[in-house]
């Protein structure tokens, strides 16, 4: 077994050593966690929850030296100074629960999780109640920790879900989050949106990043002007991709300018053809404010998080 299968295989194990024990855990904004954050004058971990869900530094007593032997020699905790710190983070969704990068996601490959995870998994739940047809095909693109994957695998075990992500890092957490949930229908894929895959799809889900990132870190920058360059292209490159009968569902964030929707406006065009039907909402009208503080957002409004979902008719 590779170094790499060993530490997937703690990781695993871990995951599994979490929910016997009953952890759950929400994960907020980056903002709210640094409120929190703030309201201690030396963050400590006295539990679990505090290491694995709020990113804290914990002490040699907190876990067993066996236990933090492995995990260290897995890349899954590491030691700064005379404190140690997981390098990864659990967090709840129902009944499934996802490894993903710790606070703070700094890292240009940082695999991330938090509030737009659970509205995402929100729409696809939505859609997949109202859906009676038959699902043998589906994909989450950009699938970070394999959120829309694994919501779409665990309603619909007998479809084949596929996983596709840039981020070697996120199809590794992906891979590993799957086997937890006992989830023998997700496969993991490396692809640049859908290039690297085939065929058609009853169903694609993709929550893509939506900010415009000074440091490009990919969980967070869509590119573009104001970060809709990727859910564009997505909308664009997915609707060929449908089967008769199949929907895209594009959960994503809209920088408003001057009353207007640029998203929207660019998608509009893609979706002319009397082949597709279509609806557009918006879920909610005011995320990350903190964001028009930031070069490049001088213009903006308001940052809103919307659901488009299209169908192939014929």
């Amino acid at each position: 077994m590779s170094a790499q299968q060993l530490a997937d295989r703690a990781l695993l194990n871990l995951g599994r050593g979490l929910k016997e024990s009953g952890y759950r855990f929400i994960t907020p904004t980056p903002l709210t966690h640094e409120r929190v954050f703030r309201r201690l004058s030396t963050p400590l971990a006295m539990n679990l929850r505090d290491v694995f869900g709020w990113s804290m530094p914990f002490d040699n007593d907190l876990l067993p030296e066996a236990f933090r032997e492995e995990l260290q020699q897995a890349g899954v905790i590491e030691k700064h100074d005379a404190l140690w710190r997981s390098s990864v983070r659990w967090s709840s969704l129902g009944d499934l629960l996802f490894a993903h990068s710790p606070y703070p996601t700094v890292e240009a490959d940082a695999v991330f999780f938090g509030p737009d995870s659970y509205r995402f998994a929100q729409v696809i739940e939505a859609y997949l109640q109202q859906r009676f047809e038959p699902l043998k095909r589906a994909v989450d693109i950009g699938c970070g920790a394999g959120v829309g994957a694994l919501v779409v695998a665990h309603a619909r075990h007998d479809a084949e879900v596929l996983a596709v992500d840039i981020n070697p890092r996120a199809l590794r957490l992906t891979a590993v989050n799957a086997e937890l949930a006992g989830l023998a229908n997700v496969s993991v894929y490396q692809s640049d949106v859908l290039t690297s895959v085939e065929g058609e799809f009853d169903l694609i889900v993709a929550n893509p990043p939506y900010m415009n990132d000074d440091r490009q870190r990919a969980y967070r920058h869509g590119g573009g002007a104001l970060g809709e360059q990727l859910s564009v292209r997505i909308a664009g490159e997915s609707l060929g991709r449908l089967a008769v009968g199949g929907s895209l569902l594009l959960y994503t964030g809209v920088a408003m300018v001057a009353g207007g929707d640029p998203f929207l406006d660019a998608v509009k065009p893609l979706l002319a053809s009397d082949a597709y039907g279509w609806t557009y909402r918006e879920l909610d009208p005011d995320v990350f404010g903190e964001e028009l503080d930031k070069p490049g957002y001088e213009r903006v409004e308001r940052i809103a998080v919307v659901a488009l979902t299209v169908t192939r008719l014929r």
